[in-house]
C-alpha cells in the first residue's frame, strides 16, 4: 500500500473537500484528486463519494480512516520518540560538596567539566563530611570536595586526592580595612568572623592567633563560608579566605584583603572511591586544580 496515497486520503477526509486538502498539502486539487483515483483503485473499493460541495466517507472509507488515523498516530509517537532519544540527558555527575568548601572554589574546580569530551550534567550535594562520605560509599555520588581527607577511624572504602593548598587571607569591608594598620597587629582587639569548628582551617587560625598573641575579638563563626563574606560585606569584621581566591572574593563581596598569612595552610582534597582514578570527570577536576589552580608547590 501506498503510503503517500493513504496520507492524501487521510486529508481530504479530514478536511471534507478535495480543495481543503490541497491547500494543506501545497498540492494542486488536481494532482490530489488523481491520487486519491489510484488509491482507490489499489484497494479495490471507494472511499469517498460527492456530498453537496465537498465529499463524504463511504463506510469503506470510515474504517480506512480509523486504521488511517492509528497508523498516523502511532508514526508521530515514533518520530517524538525517536527525537527524544537523540536529545536524552546528559548522564549524571554528582558531586556532594561540604559546607566548609568555599563557593567560588567549587565553581572554578567544577569548570573544567566543561572540556570533557563527553558532556556530563553536573548534580552538586552540599553537605556535612560524614554524611557525604556515607552518600559516596553508597555510589549515590561520583566524588566529594572537602578540606581534609577522609578522617579515620570511618568504615568506608574511600580514597583521598590532594587538590593542592593556599595560604590564608586575610579580608574586610573597604571601611573597616582603612582603618587596619600594620598587619597582624591591626587583628588584636578588631572583630573577626571566623569558620565553624568543622573548618580544618580552624584550628590552625586559632593556633597562629596564639603564637603570634593577638586576641581579636570573634563576633560570628559560620559553617557556611558563603554567609561569612556576605556578614563581612556589610561590615562585620575581618575574615579568613584561601588567598588563591582573594581577588575573586575581593571583586565579588566588594572587601579588601589587609594581609596574608603563609604558615597558615589551607587544604582541599577530592575524596572517591577510586585509588587510581578512571573516571574522566573526576580526572578533569583533578588535573585542573593540580595544572591551574593551586600553588605549584603543592601535593
Amino acid at each position: 500500500m501506498n503510503l503517500k496515497h493513504l496520507r492524501y486520503f487521510w486529508t481530504v477526509a479530514h478536511t471534507g473537500s478535495v480543495a481543503g486538502a490541497a491547500k494543506r498539502l501545497h498540492l494542486t486539487p488536481q494532482t490530489v484528486s488523481a491520487q486519491i483515483n489510484l488509491f482507490e483503485e489499489e484497494v479495490g473499493v471507494q472511499l469517498l463519494r460527492p456530498s453537496g460541495r465537498g465529499l463524504e466517507l463511504t463506510e469503506a472509507g470510515r474504517i480506512a480512516l480509523s486504521f488511517a488515523d492509528e497508523m498516523f498516530a502511532l508514526g508521530d509517537e515514533m518520530l517524538s520518540s525517536l527525537r527524544a532519544h537523540s536529545c536524552r540527558a546528559l548522564p549524571a555527575f554528582r558531586v556532594g560538596i561540604s559546607v566548609v568548601v568555599p563557593k567560588s572554589l567549587t565553581r572554578r574546580l567544577l569548570a573544567s567539566l566543561k572540556a570533557l569530551s563527553e558532556p556530563v550534567r553536573l548534580i552538586c550535594r552540599e553537605g556535612q563530611i560524614d554524611w557525604l562520605l556515607g552518600e559516596l560509599a553508597l555510589h549515590r555520588l561520583d566524588m566529594v570536595l572537602a578540606d581534609r581527607p577522609m578522617p579515620a577511624g570511618l568504615s568506608v572504602r574511600c580514597h583521598s586526592h590532594k587538590l593542592g593548598e593556599s595560604a590564608v587571607a586575610f579580608l574586610a569591608a573597604p571601611a573597616l580595612a582603612d582603618r587596619c594598620g600594620t598587619f597582624p597587629g591591626c587583628l588584636h582587639g578588631a572583630p573577626l568572623l571566623l569558620p565553624g569548628p568543622n573548618a580544618a582551617v580552624r584550628s590552625e587560625i586559632e593556633r597562629w592567633l596564639g603564637e603570634a598573641r593577638l586576641s581579636p575579638q570573634v563576633v560570628g563563626e559560620f559553617d557556611d563560608s558563603a554567609l561569612m563574606k556576605a556578614f563581612a560585606q556589610a561590615g562585620e569584621g575581618f575574615f579568613p579566605a584561601p588567598a588563591i581566591l582573594s581577588e575573586e572574593i575581593g571583586a565579588r563581596y566588594g572587601v579588601t584583603e589587609v594581609g596574608r598569612v603563609e604558615q597558615v595552610r589551607e587544604a582541599f582534597w577530592l575524596i572517591s572511591t577510586e585509588r587510581h582514578v578512571k573516571q574522566p570527570a573526576v580526572r578533569a577536576v583533578l588535573e585542573a586544580a593540580r595544572t591551574a589552580l593551586f600553588v605549584p608547590d603543592a601535593t
